[in-house]
This record gives C-alpha cells, structure tokens and sequence, in this order.
C-alpha cells in the first residue's frame, strides 16, 4: 500500500538575517496560520545556498501551501521572489504572505500579480546589466584598469616586448616571467611577429 501526500499541506518558511536576531515571532505568525511543518534558517537573503529553502522547495507536492510572515522573508529581490514562487507554483502548489494579502496564488488577484512580478523581474535584471555596463564605462574612461590586475610590472612588460621584437617565442617569455603566454606580454596587443 502506497502512502498518499495529504491535501493542502501547510508548510512555512521563516528566515533571520543574522544569529543575534530570533526567530520566534515568525514561528509564532506560521503556526497561528496552520503550517504543521516550518523551514527555518538563520542566513542572509542573498546568499544563494539556503539549505532550508532548498529542501523545502524539493519536498513540495501538489496542493500544498507555503506561507512566509513578509515576503523579504524569501526573497531580497523581485527577481529572487519571482524565480521563487515560479517554482512553488510550478510545483503545483500555492504561495502566500501574511504581511502582503495579494500575494497569494490561490486568488485570482494573487496571480495577476505575480504575472507582474514577472514583468518587473525583468525589467530589474534588465536595469542591473545597465548599471553594471555603465559603471564599467566609466570607469574605463577614468582609465581604471578592468579585469585582474597584470601579472607583470610596466618595465617586466617592456623588457617582455623588446625581447619578444628580437625574436623570443612566447613560450620563452612565458617561462623566464613564470606567467601563461596571454600574460606574458601584459594587456598590451602583441605587435611583433606571430611567432610561438
């Protein structure tokens, strides 16, 4: 006889940023809301890897209800919160918020507004490459260096090129600095002839 998954299991979700902080008023909130069964993990929201998190999103079945006290409880940002809830819901179960009512997944209304979360996910992924591209243009333009810094100093990197001009390979460069033959020459574009 196979043991069936029971109907609108009620599972929470509680979350503190650090250990000094308790987690006692968000178990009291998912208790007092039905949940039989509460993930909780003292960790940052933005740290990827949250053990508890994960675990609770690999046992989810269909019809069971996840409920968090705030929604930053889950999530640090739309696109966290949406690729969040995309999986519980994908999962067939329900999403809600004690603190938020209209994000819920049960409602109509709860729908609707994580089809616009969707939207907005995007957008947000879409402003961060932004800022990331601009930031890195900028910074070009003061002539900050991108990247790791050279392996080798100004002068080992001119000495490197008069060498290779009378004719080194780069794989003598290479050995002689102790650096791979990309690094030999430093970010300078090799002018000298292609030899290796």
């Amino acid at each position: 006889m196979t043991e069936t998954h029971s109907e609108n299991r009620h599972c929470g979700y509680a979350r503190v940023s650090t250990y000094g902080q308790t987690l006692d008023a968000q178990l009291e909130q998912l208790r007092g809301a039905g949940c039989a069964k509460i993930f909780r993990e003292k960790v940052t929201g933005a740290h990827s890897d949250r053990r508890q998190l994960l675990k609770m999103l690999d046992t989810l079945a269909p019809g069971d209800v996840v409920t968090v006290t705030r929604i930053d409880r889950l999530a640090r940002s739309t696109f966290d919160l949406f690729a969040i809830v995309k999986q519980i819901v994908d999962a067939k179960a329900q999403f809600r918020s004690l603190a938020e009512p209209w994000a819920d997944t049960g409602t109509s209304t709860g729908r609707l507004m994580i089809t616009v979360l969707g939207g907005l996910a995007d957008v947000e992924r879409d402003l961060i490459g932004t800022r990331t591209a601009e930031g890195r243009s900028r910074a070009q333009k003061r002539g900050q260096h991108m990247g790791r810094p050279p392996k080798l100093t100004p002068a080992q990197q001119a000495e490197a090129r008069r060498r290779r001009a009378q004719g080194a390979t780069l794989a003598e460069l290479a050995r002689s600095y102790g650096v791979g033959k990309r690094r030999s020459l430093g970010s300078q574009p090799d002018t000298a002839t292609n030899k290796t």
